[in-house]
């Protein structure tokens, strides 16, 4: 009996080990690419008030409403004016849409399972939370962001709208 892929599966195997390419300052992040939803140019923010300060707000995207979260601060870095270079990354997690706002994004890049690495020796419960892998590239290091870890539960039970 021949086993028939779903196109879940198919789509899932097409997106193995391809990453959103995004700095942050000087650095290179990458975000696996089957959460990433559209990227997007900066645009009006509505504040929200009460809220961590690396949440920024809220938009409006086509009739959806979609919170900010600006990485830079999330990862402890000092703000930076958004520019034309600024974008919002939008992501989906389980159900949950949100946005990245990131200093600029580059490419689509392809990292295969043997050039990524976990984390050497790092505590995680006192820093690098966010981070799960290293991706080694011709151009350098890529930095592997858990979109999972970004927002806890409870973040993501204030942001839900």
């Amino acid at each position: 009996m021949s086993e028939i892929a779903t196109t879940t599966e198919i789509i899932e195997d097409a997106q193995k080990g391809r990453f959103l390419d995004f700095l942050v300052g000087n650095e290179s992040f990458g975000i696996e690419i089957k959460y990433v939803t559209e990227i997007i140019g900066i645009q009006s923010i509505t504040e929200m008030p009460e809220m961590p300060s690396y949440v920024k707000g809220i938009i409006n995207l086509r009739g959806r409403i979609i919170p900010l979260i600006d990485v830079r601060l999330r990862f402890g870095k000092e703000p930076k004016p958004y520019d034309d270079r600024t974008c919002v990354i939008v992501v989906g997690i389980n159900g949950f849409s949100y946005g990245l706002i990131v200093d600029s994004v580059s490419e689509v890049l392809t990292i295969p399972d043997e050039e990524i690495s976990p984390l050497p020796g790092i505590n995680t419960s006192t820093g690098n939370k966010f981070v799960k892998n290293i991706g080694k590239t011709a151009n350098g290091i890529v930095l592997v962001v858990d979109c999972e870890k970004l927002l806890t539960a409870d973040e993501i039970g204030e942001l839900s709208i």
